[in-house]
């Protein structure tokens, strides 16, 4: 299985300079580009025609932007504010030949009911397919398991990615997310392995469902999710994309990039070997 390094994992101890070169050295095949900070830190001093000449030169590859965020349920204005924020990523992603932008719900205290949720997700993601059939990139809808996200659980975002009927619309299947609030493993049994674009790699301390922050995150194998199981089950239905690791860990943070982005790939073949 090809492996990729999501730079929240080097969030707050590198740049995206450091890590296109670090990842390269620790043969990873792909990178998620943070489009919300490491992105445009690169470009105070850099170029787009310097990142992709990095990208043409070397083997790592990019395979996401990460992220489109809080991208439904708002109001008019936020929602035109979204949409011009997706056409730019889409001309960043076909500059870069980027496959794919993840797309992450609206986390509020706000409270909707799940109808409004999944209709208004529906629409979006749809307007959205649409501006990006031509460009043949794709977006990836990622959960998050956190009370106050809109949506949280991956059955409810393979219900919406179902609804919304595009070949160029799936998930993003985050290990952590799938613990964090109690997602049931029926539902990604029922599920098609090419619906799920990426796989998030990474483990948690063992705190109840509900509680869980991306602080809480640990190496792959080194936590309380049962890794096996999703594993498992993602082999079965057919998944055989690209998996990423992704740690928010603060104490991480205090590590070396280096360190780190050899100890993340170390563990997560680790865990993957018994089953890609």
């Amino acid at each position: 299985m090809k492996l990729a390094f999501n730079q929240a994992t080097t969030l707050e101890n590198s740049t995206l300079e450091k890590d296109l070169e670090l990842c390269e050295q620790q043969g990873y095949d792909y990178i998620e580009i943070r489009t919300m900070d490491k992105l445009p830190e690169y470009l105070e001093t850099n170029t787009m025609a310097d990142l992709k000449n990095f990208f043409d030169t070397h083997q790592l590859k990019p395979l996401a932007l990460n992220a489109l965020v809080f991208f439904n349920n708002r109001d008019e204005e936020g929602h035109q504010e979204i949409i011009q924020e997706f056409k730019a990523m889409l001309v960043t992603a076909q500059e870069l030949n980027v496959p794919y932008i993840v797309a992450v719900p609206l986390v509020t205290k706000t409270k909707f009911h799940k109808q409004t949720i999944q209709q208004d997700c529906v629409a979006v993601l749809r307007e959205m397919s649409d501006l990006a059939k031509a460009s043949g990139v794709k977006i990836a809808l990622e959960f998050v398991g956190h009370p106050e996200c809109t949506v949280n659980t991956f059955g409810q975002a393979y219900d919406i990615i179902e609804a919304v009927d595009r070949e160029n619309v799936g998930v993003v299947f985050d290990c952590f997310h799938f613990h964090a609030m109690g997602s049931n493993i029926a539902d990604l049994e029922r599920a098609k392995g090419d619906k799920i674009f990426i796989l998030h790699m990474d483990d948690t301390e063992d705190f109840p469902i509900g509680f869980l922050t991306d602080d809480d995150r640990v190496w792959p194998g080194h936590g309380a999710i049962d890794l096996e199981t999703h594993l498992k089950t993602l082999r079965k239905i057919g998944f055989k994309g690209v998996a990423s690791v992704e740690l928010f860990r603060p104490e991480y943070y205090q590590m070396s990039a280096e360190e780190v982005i050899r100890k993340a790939k170390d563990t997560t073949r680790e865990v993957l070997q018994a089953y890609y």
